[in-house]
């Protein structure tokens, strides 16, 4: 999937990478990066934990070279927190049904510390676009929230942030942006820049479905809907004795090559071979996001952008059942880190550091 020119009009040398931060509140996991460089996206499982000064600073002793994103810890405000993993260790769950407002102050911060981010750093944040109205309330309370400055104890180091920039941009957006500054790698594919394009992000809890025409994020045709891989993760789960369907193991078994789909449940003795049981739902689901995405697709789109974890893993059947419908699909790349990197290019873009026009 690429674009007739490139966004990036600076050179690397110029841009103060470590002053932008991106964060894409994944339900699994946070994306974040302080680069438009895709292998450097950190994934940190979006388990929090608030627990008690006594178990936060137990890992005090523990040697500073374990990995941090095994081992993510912090103070603020008062209060301790786990994050990711080892929020998991600490039994948090993945808070399906909650609004991602909840732990968003939270990763954040974790986000920028683990980065080593310090002083006056700007934050590019996504939310689902359930409606306008929701939208903004959201956008209002979320750039409220993490605003300004902050003091934190990460890990047993103290780190001082102010947060003085902060762009809300609706979940999904930032794989446009991303796909678009992609050189162009194929003659028949056209500039999406000038024709209404819509992107489909399949996440853990949602399946964002916005419109793009010629750069106007089109409000009116835009919508989330709460239906993402998690009733997929349910049904598999159902199938298995023990199964948590919000199991980080589960959902890392899921996600893996065929004849590497092994799942044992924590109360099982039993190994379940998951790829005896997923074809079937991958064929059930794939038709049931076709059906939706076909549903709201507004009749002047032809072309559609995949997206996000769910997009990915449902490629294959969804590009043939959109191809059977004479609609051209496309799958960012790399499909889950798209929306943190193009929140980033957003970023420079902002600070006047690119061109997102081209």
């Amino acid at each position: 999937m690429a674009a007739t020119k490139q966004i990036n009009t600076v050179k690397p040398n110029d841009v103060d990478n470590k002053t932008i931060l991106s964060v894409d509140l994944g339900r699994t996991s946070t994306k974040t990066c302080v680069s438009r460089e895709p292998n450097n996206v950190v994934f940190i499982p979006a388990n929090v934990k608030q627990i008690s000064f006594e178990q936060i600073r137990g890992g005090l002793f523990e040697p500073k070279a374990t990995d941090p994103l095994m081992d993510l810890w912090m103070e603020h405000q008062g209060s301790g927190y786990a994050v990711g993993q080892l929020a998991s260790d600490f039994g948090a769950n993945l808070c399906v049904g909650q609004s991602k407002l909840e732990s968003a102050l939270i990763k954040v911060l974790a986000s920028a510390a683990y980065f080593k981010l310090k002083d006056e750093i700007s934050v590019v944040i996504g939310l689902p676009f359930c409606s306008l109205k929701q939208f903004e309330i959201e956008k209002a309370q979320l750039i409220s929230m993490i605003a300004g400055p902050h003091i934190i104890n990460f890990r047993g180091q103290s780190v001082c942030l102010n947060i003085s920039k902060i762009w809300v941009m609706p979940e999904g957006y930032g794989s446009w942006l991303w796909t678009e500054a992609q050189p162009r790698k194929r003659p028949n594919v056209p500039d999406l820049t000038k024709i209404p394009v819509a992107i489909v992000d399949i996440g853990y809890q949602n399946i964002n479905m916005i419109m793009i025409d010629n750069f106007r994020f089109v409000r009116d045709a835009s919508k989330s809907e709460d239906f993402g891989m998690n009733q997929f993760y349910e049904m598999i789960a159902a199938e298995i004795e023990g199964a948590d369907s919000q199991s980080l193991e589960l959902i890392s078994a899921v996600n893996k090559p065929k004849k590497e789909r092994f799942y044992r449940p924590k109360v099982s003795s039993k190994t379940t071979n998951l790829d005896d049981l997923i074809p079937n739902w991958i064929e059930y689901f794939s038709r049931k996001y076709y059906s939706r995405v076909l549903a709201w697709l507004p009749e002047r789109v032809t072309d559609v952008i995949l997206t996000g974890g769910g997009g990915e893993f449902f490629w294959e059947d969804l590009q043939r059942l959109l191809k059977e419908a004479k609609i051209n699909a496309y799958l960012a790349a790399p499909s889950r880190q798209a929306n943190a990197l193009g929140q980033y290019i957003y970023g420079e873009y902002q600070l006047g550091r690119g061109s997102i026009i081209r």
